[in-house]
């Protein structure tokens, strides 16, 4: 669905940002917040307001979203720069954005729910991210392709500043522990089933191979 900030809102439905706050605080008209505290509202809410029957299910359509992302709380900030700088770039060529889904984690976890709503939504039409590592760290043409195959088009606009490095950085550090754990685990199995004495001579590796 449709969804508007406080300020595009407020220009809505001609009422003052202070008024729309007020009815948020004493339960008149209560905001949605996103995963940074900000209100926004939707549609349905626009339609009430101004005394307009809602819509239809049948005539909604499919929707359109932003889709940002972090690896932690500690850059929760730089979800508000991603969602401004997208729906400037929206804004800019008459795309009227619905929604705004926001995840904080890794760009590999691909546990993150509001990353699955993207790849299982059947009313979705279009997905906008700042930059392809925003939805996938590793894998992006593939994911895209996937989405693609159920009708979303995926608008990547690469704004490198909304990508931080320091990210990357972390997200190899992971992979590397993975690994280097695993290497370690094969190792000491190898020296278990080299001293087990229960198995017959011959099946146990050569120390010497390595």
């Amino acid at each position: 669905m449709r969804t508007y900030t406080l300020g595009e809102f407020a220009r809505l439905t001609g009422k003052a940002t202070s008024t729309l706050q007020r009815w948020d605080r004493t339960g008149v008209l209560a905001a949605h917040r996103t995963v940074t505290n900000r209100r926004y509202y939707t549609h349905d809410q626009y339609l009430s307001v101004m005394g307009l029957p809602p819509e239809p299910e049948t005539t909604r359509g499919k929707r359109t979203v932003i889709y940002t992302r972090v690896s932690s709380r500690g850059r929760r900030g730089d979800l508000d720069n991603q969602e401004r700088f997208l729906r400037q770039w929206a804004n800019a060529r008459g795309l009227i954005v619905d929604e705004v889904w926001s995840d904080i984690g890794s760009g590999m976890n691909f546990k993150r729910k509001n990353f699955n709503r993207i790849m299982y939504s059947d009313d979705l039409e279009h997905v906008i991210i700042a930059h392809k590592d925003r939805l996938t760290r590793f894998g992006y043409d593939w994911f895209e392709h996937y989405l693609n195959r159920r009708g979303v088009t995926v608008t990547v606009v690469n704004n490198e500043q909304l990508s931080p490095q320091e990210e990357l950085v972390q997200d190899l550090v992971s992979i590397i522990h993975v690994f280097s754990g695993r290497i370690h685990g094969l190792r000491r199995y190898a020296k278990d089933v080299r001293e087990d004495e229960s198995l017959p001579y011959g099946t146990r590796p050569d120390p010497s191979a390595g």
